[in-house]
């Protein structure tokens, strides 16, 4: 069977079977005595699980096969739910997503995953989920294996015993103070190898030469010997403090691989009938024997999705080329109205306009396509809370507001990072231990809340937390240190100004470096991410009762809204959500502060910025105008008046690039094809704002 092209196909629903993995063991969490969610999360595992092993995906399918075997003991009430055994399945989690990852980057989906699978056996025996290991060596028995086996080494372990020789898995503890850790492996596999056969370590034989494990290893082995005199030479190797050598059912591993074999057939089976329809993609893949129920129609009624609506995968790729095209169309368009206005003929202005409203409805759908709902990115984030909560040893509720917000495919792919630093920065520097809290009066648990709304043609993405807030005399003292601000300047700065001060390059408050946050890297890449978007991020803070870092970003990136204006011939584009408002003034009104032109807008002292100037545009003569054409723009909180010759006016224009020759020009963010066929460049308002 040809898998490559199902392999985007089991990417995509492997992930959305590990997120409906990790959602519904945060349910568990706080629900553990409900099996119904058990049940889902077992049939999310089922699913992978059968996927794996059809697409060729051993590991995948093993670590999967063994967290089923605890979800199945959970599920029939063998063992009961415990914070520890959540955090090893969660831990299993952890490893299936990097395996995904690893596999959609091109890799093989194979990891090193011996330690989790010894403790998800140890969970499904009935022991702790963190054992400590005893120093006496043990006496051998007839217990489940701790390795994970490919079918070739069950095949090996299985007939082993028609030959007379008994399988064993043997389990060597090195002393701490071993120096040679590599040679001590080399000399019990010399002894082994006398006696037997070494079918498998863990961790592999690569990564023990290396020395790249800690004290312990593991060895799969078959031999005439008894378990007694394997563990009697073992111990005779200096620094080996501990040998446990335990037998393993050779009949299990028969019945095991019978049953694997049954399963794979099935899978195989359901691959071929999905490979066997006419339709290019069904519209109800089951390349893995799908049960009828799973996590993903759920999802599909989350997202407001009608009742039996088919859907169908599209590469992002495919999406990318076709507005590319219609951004073409657009350049087009503009040009052809422009043509109709010089030739005035009615029946051409007529189709042009008719033109016009079929691209706008074209263009509305093409966006709509392309949009996706914030929550692939919020959906991260409990699981990441749950756990800075157990390492920080704070309670911390998430609350997530408007997941169903879509934004740009593209600006969802940029923002998961910025919002991933921002979280923890709340989770760290914001939310106060439990006795800090009780000691200031408030509940124990700190709350962080992330919501995302739309207005305008924007979305706003909000984390708030009710913490300790910024504390501003700390941030103040901390950036007067640092060389940000001078002690001059500090006396003028306004709360909102003081803390924006913590987004600058090298900012942390942090009194004590750790892996969470206050790394010294501060909010900056945040800030300069954000910004690259065509966003920005602001802060309201108040101490003791918290804070709310508010983003805010465009709804999509390549088609924009701008104010064309005119410098001596020349035209240049002021994106509209920059844009204030335009303004005529007299050349009387221009006063002079601090060597920079200003004026008076509504009250505030508002710099003027002459295009001309910033852009070296040549004049034919000096002119010296009694009335100036300003467009005032806006960063945050910060105004600036831009002085051009003229407005022209407003239009939607496509963003391009300047290539890879013109990089890093100051104040222009790229260019755009104007009806006229001439190229205007896009003022990027952000740097000219100091």
């Amino acid at each position: 069977m040809e898998v490559n092209q199902y392999l985007e196909m089991f990417i995509e629903e492997s992930k959305e079977h590990l997120q409906a993995c990790s959602e519904h063991l945060l349910e568990l969490e706080k629900n553990p005595d409900d099996l119904a969610i058990v049940g889902e999360i077992f049939r999310s595992a089922h699913t992978l699980k059968g996927m794996s092993a059809t697409m060729g995906f051993e590991d995948l399918a093993d670590l999967t096969h063994k967290m089923e075997n605890v979800l199945d003991a959970i599920r029939n009430e063998k063992i009961h739910v415990t914070p520890e055994i959540l955090d090893v399945v969660f831990e299993s989690v952890d490893h299936l997503e990097e395996m995904v990852m690893d596999i959609a980057n091109g890799g093989d989906g194979k990891r090193d995953v011996s330690a989790t699978v010894a403790q998800l056996k140890r969970i499904e025996l009935g022991e702790e989920a963190v054992p400590q290991v005893a120093a006496t060596v043990a006496e051998p028995a007839a217990v489940e294996s701790v390795l994970e086996y490919d079918s070739f080494e069950q095949t090996v372990i299985a007939q082993s015993s028609e030959q007379g020789f008994q399988a064993y898995e043997i389990s060597v503890k090195l002393r701490e103070d071993c120096l040679l850790k590599a040679a001590r492996v080399f000399m019990v596999f010399e002894i082994l190898e006398k006696d037997g056969e070494v079918i498998k370590s863990s961790p592999s034989v690569e990564k023990l030469e290396d020395e790249q494990f800690d004290q312990q290893f593991y060895v799969a082995y078959v031999t005439k010997e008894s378990a007694e005199d394997m563990q009697k030479k073992i111990m005779k190797v200096s620094e080996v403090e501990e040998v446990v050598v335990t037998t393993i059912d050779q009949k299990k591993f028969s019945e095991r691989e019978y049953e694997s074999q049954q399963e794979v057939a099935a899978t195989a089976s359901a691959v071929a009938e999905v490979e066997s329809t006419p339709a290019t993609v069904p519209s109800k893949p089951e390349p893995a024997a799908q049960p009828a129920k799973t996590a993903a129609p759920a999802k599909a009624e989350k997202n407001h999705a009608p009742v039996g609506n088919k859907t169908i995968r599209v590469n992002i790729e495919r999406l990318d080329i076709l507005m590319n095209l219609f951004e073409e169309l657009v350049i087009d368009r503009g040009r052809l109205q422009s043509i109709a206005t010089e030739v005035n003929h009615g029946e051409l202005n007529e189709t042009v306009e008719r033109m016009s409203r079929v691209m706008g409805d074209l263009q509305t759908i093409i966006l709509t396509m392309r949009m996706v709902p914030v929550e692939t990115v919020f959906n991260r984030f409990p699981k990441m809370i749950r756990q800075l909560s157990r390492d920080l040893n704070k309670k911390i509720n998430l609350e997530i507001i408007g997941a169903e917000t879509e934004l740009d495919r593209t600006v969802i792919d940029e923002i998961g990072d910025p919002l991933v630093h921002l979280i923890r920065n709340s989770v760290d520097h914001g939310i106060e231990n439990p006795t800090s809290r009780r000691a200031k009066g408030k509940p124990e648990e700190g709350t962080v809340v992330l919501r995302a709304y739309h207005s305008g043609n924007y979305v706003f993405i909000e984390i708030e937390d009710d913490g300790a807030g910024i504390n501003r005399d700390k941030v103040l003292a901390k950036a007067i240190a640092k060389g940000i601000v001078t002690q001059e300047q500090s006396y003028s700065m306004s709360d909102n100004q003081i803390n924006e001060l913590i987004l600058a390059s090298g900012f942390s408050t942090a009194d004590v470096i750790s892996d969470v946050s206050g790394r010294g890297v501060g909010l900056d890449v945040v800030k300069t991410t954000i910004e690259s978007l065509g966003g920005n991020i602001s802060i309201e803070s108040t101490q003791d009762v918290g804070s709310i870092f508010s983003i805010q970003l465009p709804l999509t990136l390549s088609i924009i809204s701008v104010m064309l204006v005119e410098i001596e011939k020349e035209i240049y584009a002021i994106p509209l959500s920059s844009i204030i408002e335009t303004s005529i003034i007299r050349s009387s009104e221009i006063m002079n502060a601090h060597n920079q032109k200003v004026i008076d807008f509504r009250g505030k002292v508002v710099p003027l910025v002459f295009l001309e100037e910033i852009f070296e545009v040549p004049r034919k003569e000096s002119q010296d105008e009694e009335f100036h054409s300003v467009v005032i723009v806006r960063k945050g909180e910060k105004l600036a008046g831009l002085v051009v010759d003229s407005f022209i006016g407003q239009q939607e224009i496509v963003l391009k690039s300047l290539g890879n020759y013109l990089t890093n020009i100051f104040a222009i963010s790229g260019a755009t094809i104007l009806g006229n066929g001439k190229v205007a460049l896009i003022v990027d308002c952000n740097a000219l704002i100091k």
